[in-house]
């Protein structure tokens, strides 16, 4: 049954917004009559959550992942508390702030209510509720466990929206300082230094040699440099269609897994993906090699995701999850043994949140471990550039001084 969202008023002239379900716009009205309301404006509510008039589609919004795990948590409290699905639906339409995110559960409400699994009501947003959110939903429509297995997706969003939150934080003020080191370098070379050097060209004195190679500087950044930004920009673009080539987007993942530094926060990254996606899923009730296939989807590196996917093989021919991981030289061997201890005990999902735990940890560590290499060094180049620049404009007047005494 299609969704419509209207504006009507009451008889004492208030103006009333909301949501209902109808076979029709005229229904829709007529419901809106019964209740003693004067419908101003009905529009149906698009299948793909976007609704707008005249049919037009507002693609810009997108379900963010804090509202996801938001609207998981909600969902599973209300079912929890032994509401049923459509009502949960419903409450979840009535208490929505944005006006994107109560069109979109009320799409997904109204095909739950013509008979459709929630599962298949969200495979029509596959934009807003990712393979692997939709999977697990519909295996606990299948076990009958679909409230529980909500909760775990909620935790499961929420951890890795604290972690991606945490790497953030950790980079903002690096970059932050970098942008400012850059913006007052040309500051710098574009303004502060020809207006000074050029009180001593008048003076035919000579220069230093320092001088003089901020001056050249100088002169080409005011120049050409709007030419080097233009390169550089170019080669930023031809670098990322070369990645298009998943021959040269591999090896070039597998540099970055070898990287000095980064490598290890690479590794840690996918393989916290990759362990926390794994034991929501196999704790879901997901069969492993349906696991492992959406499991893989999480994982970033290009490299790493041919592992679990040749991991993935393995297992479809009879080998353990262990030993189908240990060949890869990508995992850490901590998962290796968290995995061969899960598998021998019968808590495999067990075993991979602790190890997913772990992951976490180290990647939180690295990641304030390399921000705090980066503050100090960024600080300290931008203090030397800095030095020279003053330098060079500080060089003719204690030349001058000299020559005076």
């Amino acid at each position: 049954m299609p969704a419509f969202r209207y504006e009507a008023v009451d008889s004492q002239g208030q103006v009333s917004k909301g949501v209902l379900n109808a076979d029709s716009s005229r229904a829709a009205r007529s419901d809106l009559r019964s209740q003693g309301l004067v419908p101003v404006a009905v529009e149906q509510i698009q299948q793909n959550g976007r609704s707008g008039k005249s049919g037009i589609s507002v693609f810009s919004e997108k379900l963010s992942t804090v509202e996801l795990a938001m609207f998981t948590r909600q969902l599973a409290s209300l079912l929890e508390s032994g509401l049923p699905l459509e009502q949960s639906l419903t409450a979840l339409v009535e208490q929505a702030e944005r006006s994107f995110i109560r069109d979109l559960i009320a799409s997904v409400r109204s095909e739950v209510m013509a008979g459709s699994p929630l599962s298949d009501a969200l495979k029509q947003h596959p934009q807003d509720f990712p393979d692997i959110y939709r999977a697990l939903v519909a295996s606990g429509e299948h076990i009958g466990q679909l409230a529980n297995v909500l909760s775990r997706l909620a935790d499961y969003i929420e951890r890795r929206n604290a972690l991606a939150q945490k790497v953030k934080l950790a980079f903002t003020y690096p970059a932050i300082v970098t942008v400012v080191a850059f913006a007052i370098v040309i500051f710098l070379l574009t303004y502060v230094v020809p207006q000074i050097v050029s009180v001593f060209a008048n003076t035919k004195q000579k220069l230093p040699a320092l001088t003089v190679a901020m001056l050249a500087i100088s002169d080409f950044v005011r120049s050409s440099g709007w030419i080097v930004a233009i390169v550089l920009a170019l080669a930023g673009f031809g670098w990322k269609m070369a990645l298009r080539d998943p021959a040269v987007k591999l090896r070039w993942h597998k540099w970055l897994l070898n990287a000095p530094v980064y490598g290890r926060f690479e590794r840690s990254l996918n393989t916290a993906r990759f362990a926390s996606t794994l034991a929501i899923t196999t704790g879901s009730g997901v069969p492993i090699l349906k696991a492992l296939q959406t499991s893989s989807e999480t994982v970033s590196n290009v490299a790493m995701k041919a592992q679990v996917e040749e991991a993935t093989n393995s297992v479809r021919e009879g080998v353990s999850l262990a030993r189908a991981l240990s060949s890869s030289k990508h995992f850490p061997p901590v998962l290796i043994h968290m995995i061969r201890a899960g598998e021998v005990t019968g808590e495999l999902p067990t075993m991979l949140q602790r190890a997913s735990n772990t992951q976490e940890q180290d990647l939180e560590r690295r990641a304030l471990a390399m921000a705090g290499m980066l503050e100090p060094l960024l600080i300290l180049v931008m203090g030397v550039v800095v030095l020279v620049i003053v330098l060079a404009v500080l060089m003719p007047i204690i030349e001058i001084n000299s020559l005076v005494r």
